[in-house]
């Protein structure tokens, strides 16, 4: 009998181990999305398509692996925001402040990021496909 429910923990395991999480704090996220001020939040993996975060305090914010599609971010301050993995395809980031951002991995496919501020930000493999870039100094191919 102790066998039979050790191997069927160790099979079960396994599974258990790889079922999503959400990590998103459900209070921050509706603090978020009723005041526009969210500095420091868990919003990890946190579904936010086509949210109007405009001029949003997400600085220090955890957005890792966050669905960001279509939001419109113009003048969100995300400075020193974790957004490595997220999904920003269409978003709009007009003046938004990037400073010291992490935007590793993260999928900015036809996004517009006009005049954004993004000194000290990370971009390491951010797919930047179709992405207009107007006055923000990101620099994009090899040496």
């Amino acid at each position: 009998m102790k066998l039979a429910i050790a191997l069927g923990t160790a099979l079960a395991l396994p599974l258990i181990l790889t079922l999503p999480t959400q990590a998103e704090n459900p209070a921050q996220v509706q603090q978020l999305l009723t005041t526009n001020l969210c500095a420091g939040c868990d919003l990890s993996g946190s579904d936010l398509t086509q949210a109007h975060l405009i001029g949003a305090d997400l600085s220090g914010a955890d957005l890792s692996g966050a669905n960001l599609t279509e939001a419109n971010l113009e003048g969100a301050d995300l400075s020193g925001a974790n957004l490595e993995g997220a999904n920003l395809s269409q978003a709009f980031l007009t003046n938004a402040i990037l400073d010291n951002a992490v935007l590793d991995g993260a999928n900015l496919t036809e996004a517009q990021i006009y005049f954004a501020e993004v000194a000290g930000s990370s971009w390491v493999d951010a797919n930047l496909t179709g992405t207009e870039i107007v006055g923000t100094p990101i620099s994009i191919g090899g040496d």
